[in-house]
């Protein structure tokens, strides 16, 4: 156990003597004495400190220590810095952020803040700035200095939730546009691919009538890029005491538990983003917009942005940018400037972030989420009460029904606009439903709770899309008439093994062989005929059903209709797709397999591997090198563990690179009780033990026990020390 030295003061004595360096030294050192900092034996943090602004400091100098380098990407992104260090090629992303904030604004709205928020942002400063000040060997790749007014451009919770939605090639092309007058072409929003890993999650939260011990338990399962967030237990004397996962950078326990409640957030299909078409009109060379009866001016602006050479050199560019009462202008519709609206109440966002990791009942939850600036998610809740729920959606603008907010609208219309936001209320929402358990898995709130959900008819179209997905289909089925759980077959549940996604696909490529039977197809046919569609490492017909279905989605034929619902096109090459269609994109799946293997017959656990070789941001994967075999799949199959893999640099191994991240179940009763599981493990370093201490167990699905009460962290821990040791 290491003792606690004030190190700080002997900093001061060395550092240079400016009246600001004393001030902040002073701060930061207060913060540390009283913050204790102690990890257990898989590397987690449990940050205790006697206020919230000593555990923020605590907890953001924690984050540092476990992966710098992702604390200081978040903010280049977010800020808008990231082309100083990528180059030209993010200098649209960089433009994208400064559209919806400058840094000036940014400012400005911290000054606004109540006091006890602008006290946790200088918090978040100085536990970064302090982390950097006594690891001199640390080196940022740009940000020397954090200010208490970053934490302003995280529209809310989850980093890049709204605004990524927002195209960087419309962006590009239109203010290329602006600069050089060159012809463009429309853009819309940015979706995901239907072949990427679904960028979703999954949530499960059920009633104490179901459970083995009469609690209610919670299912916390985020899929993100692996390493995208961090597991941490943050403590103060003011009532904080949160334990989940952070995003790294941010202040508070993003997805997580307290003793008393849990959340779970999923992405939404909220409407929370809508386009605006101007009508744009010059008046002695200054554009003006229509809007009813005005002309109004656009309000026109300047921002210079830095980006690196390939010469390693900094130089600038300068765009004008466009704003309107709906927005930022951010690309053209059929030749016509259009704004994106979204919301942006940085301050309100971070407020109900926090505040939400230190509430005790579900009435003070819900009157948390009348703050409605949640926007990117639904949240699924469960308490030590009894009480568990579903909230889709949150930030809700309240819009004309006459119009089609899916397209982009006329913008010079008035009654176009946003009229103020639904109250929680008219959202749609599950409590206690009497089923017991409401699950989401990036699916429609029209099949949350069975029987009991909420009714489509009910509620604005532009609350919500009716569509489904293979891993809300396969949760409802597991969930439906089961009882008696406990944490261990929440686990279970989870981490289901059978795939959805191909009970219509396999059996349809079956039925094409035998109408047009190919001998050289008959012993992979038989296979999957075989199949009882459940992954596993040993599986040679899983590999053979990955297989195929990519090359349906990459290759295959189908409506455009179904062009962004995977669930519906994967089903269309099982019942509609011609049938040498479908042997043919088979037969390719088949001589892909032959060309990277050798042979088709592969079980999966040969092709789909775990590997972790360093800290960097972008992994990089070698076939010659140690990696693990994992038996879990892709969530376009419908696999509730989601593992998504990806090669590169000509490997022929699927290596894992989204999906199951941080993965916790929980139980909530006169003591909570939880187990976790991490990809990898807590640290980026390769050469800290806890680097990869969980990657087996990631694989092996051994999920580890949760030390929550202080005597079991106690017990657990490998070293205590105070920020600056």
């Amino acid at each position: 156990m290491l003792k606690w030295v004030p190190v700080v003061s002997t900093l001061i004595i060395f550092s240079c003597s400016s009246p600001e360096i004393d001030e902040n030294l002073v701060r930061w050192e207060t913060h540390a004495a009283n913050t204790e900092i102690l990890r257990d034996d898989f590397g987690v943090p449990h940050i205790y400190g006697k206020t919230d602004a000593d555990a923020v400091f605590g907890l953001l100098y924690a984050q540092c220590e476990d992966d710098f380098p992702r604390v200081e990407q978040n903010y280049l992104w977010a800020t808008g810095r990231l082309a100083e260090v990528e180059g030209e090629k993010a200098l649209y992303s960089d433009l994208r952020a400064r559209l919806f904030m400058t840094r000036a604004q940014a400012i400005e709205r911290y000054e606004h803040c109540p006091k006890w928020l602008k006290d946790l942002c200088l918090a978040f400063a100085d536990g970064i700035n302090f982390y950097l000040y006594t690891h001199p060997e640390v080196q940022p790749r740009l940000l020397i200095k954090f200010e208490p007014w970053m934490p302003m451009y995280f529209s809310e919770g989850s980093i890049g939730g709204d605004i990524e939605r927002v195209s960087i090639e419309g962006i590009r092309e239109f203010y290329q546009q602006q600069l050089e007058m060159e012809p463009v072409e429309a853009f819309n929003l940015a979706m995901p691919g239907v072949l990427e890993e679904p960028r979703g999650s999954n949530g499960i939260a059920i009633s104490g009538s179901l459970t083995e011990s009469g609690n209610t338990m919670l299912l916390i399962n985020p899929h993100t890029s692996f390493y995208f967030r961090g597991e941490v237990h943050v403590v103060s004397e003011e009532g904080l005491n949160a334990y989940g996962a952070v995003t790294w950078g941010q202040f508070f326990v993003y997805q997580g538990f307290n003793e008393k409640t849990g959340w779970m957030h999923t992405s939404t299909y909220t409407d929370v983003i809508d386009e605006f078409v101007e009508d744009i009109q010059y008046q002695d060379g200054s554009p003006m917009y229509v809007y009813g009866e005005q002309l109004r001016p656009v309000e026109v602006s300047k921002v210079s942005l830095k980006y690196r050479t390939a010469e390693r050199t900094l130089t600038e560019k300068t765009f004008p940018t466009y704003h309107t009462h709906h927005g930022p202008i951010t690309h053209l519709v059929d030749g016509r400037w259009t704004a994106t609206a979204m919301m942006w109440k940085p301050q309100k966002a971070l407020a109900q972030s926090y505040q939400r990791t230190k509430l005790n009942s579900h009435g003070e939850f819900r009157e948390m989420m009348n703050t409605r600036t949640n926007s990117s998610n639904n949240t699924i809740y469960a308490d030590a009460q009894g009480n568990i729920g579903y909230y889709h959606g949150n930030f809700i603008p309240i819009r004309n029904p006459k119009f089609d907010y899916s397209k982009p609208v006329d913008g010079s219309d008035p009654t176009t606009d946003w009229q103020g936001l639904h109250t929680v209320d008219q959202a749609i929402t599950v409590f206690n439903p009497s089923n017991g358990w409401i699950q989401n898995c990036n699916s429609t709130p029209f099949t949350s709770a069975a029987g009991f959900s909420p009714i489509k008819e009910e509620y604005p179209g532009y609350m919500s899309i009716d569509r489904e997905t293979f891993r809300g289909v396969h949760a409802i089925r597991l969930l439906t008439g089961s009882s008696g759980f406990t944490l261990d077959k929440l686990i279970q549940l989870a981490y289901d093994p059978y795939l959805p996604g191909f009970e219509i696909l396999i059996p349809g490529l079956i039925e094409a062989f035998y109408q047009s039977p190919d001998p050289q197809l008959q012993a992979p046919m038989d296979a999957l005929r075989k199949w009882d569609f459940r992954v596993s490492k040993e599986s040679i017909a899983m590999s053979l059903a990955h297989f195929y279905g990519t090359i349906c989605f990459q290759q295959g034929q189908s409506p455009a209709a179904f062009n962004s619902r995977a669930m519906e096109r994967l089903n269309y090459f099982g019942t509609d797709a011609p049938f040498m269609e479908r042997l043919d994109l088979f037969r390719k799946a088949v001589e892909r397999m032959e060309q990277l293997y050798g042979t088709w017959e592969v079980p999966w656990g040969e092709i789909n591997r775990f590997q972790r070789l360093s800290g960097n941001i972008n992994s990089i994967f070698d076939d010659d090198k140690p990696s693990i075999p994992v038996g879990l799949a892709s969530g376009n199959w419908g696999a509730l563990a989601a593992f998504g893999g990806r090669n590169s640099n000509n490997n022929k191994k699927l290596y894992g690179t989204r999906g199951n991240s941080f993965v916790a179940v929980v139980e909530f009763g006169n003591r909570v009780k939880a187990k976790s599981l991490l990809a990898g493990g807590q640290s980026n370093n390769p050469e800290s033990p806890h680097f990869d201490d969980q990657a087996q167990r990631y694989a092996d699905m051994e999920f580890k026990d949760v030390v929550y009460y202080r005597e079991d962290v106690e017990a657990r821990a490998e070293v205590k020390y105070h920020p600056g040791q």
